[in-house]
C-alpha cells in the first residue's frame, strides 16, 4: 500500500523493525489501509478479493498472529488442517485416506463468504477468550477497522469480515 517492497524494508531492516516495535509497544501503531487485489478462484469459480497489507503492517500482524497461534494451536483437534503452520491440504488428504478404512463417511465444512462476513464482535470476543494481552486485543480491533484500498483508488470502510491474505486473518478465524 505504501509502495515499499520487501527488499526496500530489508535494506534498513534493523531500523524498520525498531519502528514497528516502538509504535506497537507504545500503542501508537495504526495500520494503513489494506490494498484490495482481486484474483480468480480456481476452476472458473468467480473471483476472490485479497487484502494485501504493507510490508511493515505484515510484520506487525505476524507478531500478533504468532502470539495467538501459540495459545490456540494446542486446543485444536488433531485432524484440523486449515491455515495451520506445518500442515497442508496434502496432509489432510493423507489423514482422510487413513481414516477411510475405518469409516465410510467424511465431514467437510465450507462456510460461504465466511472471511467477508464474520461479525467483528464475535472475533473480538473469541480473541479475548484466548489472550489477556491488551496490546493483542487493541491491534486486532484496529486491523478489523482498517479500510480496504480498492483498485480504483477509493477506500472501502467495512463493518464485518476480515481481508483474506493478511497474516492476522487465519488466527482470528481459528479462535471463533
Amino acid at each position: 500500500m505504501d509502495g515499499q517492497s520487501i527488499e526496500d524494508f530489508e535494506k534498513d531492516l534493523k531500523n524498520n523493525l525498531y519502528k514497528v516495535w516502538n509504535r506497537m509497544s507504545s500503542g501508537s501503531y495504526f495500520p494503513p489501509p489494506v490494498r484490495a487485489v482481486e484474483i480468480p478462484k480456481p476452476h472458473g469459480g468467480g473471483t476472490r478479493m485479497l487484502g494485501i497489507p504493507a510490508v511493515a503492517d505484515r510484520v506487525a500482524q505476524t507478531v500478533v498472529a504468532r502470539h495467538l497461534m501459540r495459545r490456540v494451536d494446542p486446543i485444536f483437534h488433531p485432524d484440523s488442517y486449515g491455515y495451520r503452520p506445518g500442515r497442508s491440504a496434502l496432509d489432510a488428504v493423507e489423514r482422510c485416506r487413513e481414516r477411510c478404512w475405518k469409516r465410510d463417511w467424511v465431514v467437510e465444512f465450507d462456510i460461504t463468504k465466511f472471511f467477508d462476513s464474520v461479525p467483528w464482535d464475535l472475533l473480538v470476543k473469541a480473541v479475548e477468550a484466548h489472550t489477556d494481552a491488551v496490546w493483542v486485543k487493541l491491534y486486532v480491533r484496529r486491523w478489523l477497522h482498517a479500510p480496504l484500498a480498492m483498485p480504483d483508488g477509493s477506500l472501502l470502510e467495512r463493518e464485518c469480515g476480515t481481508p483474506q491474505g493478511a497474516p492476522i486473518t487465519p488466527p482470528t478465524q481459528w479462535v471463533t
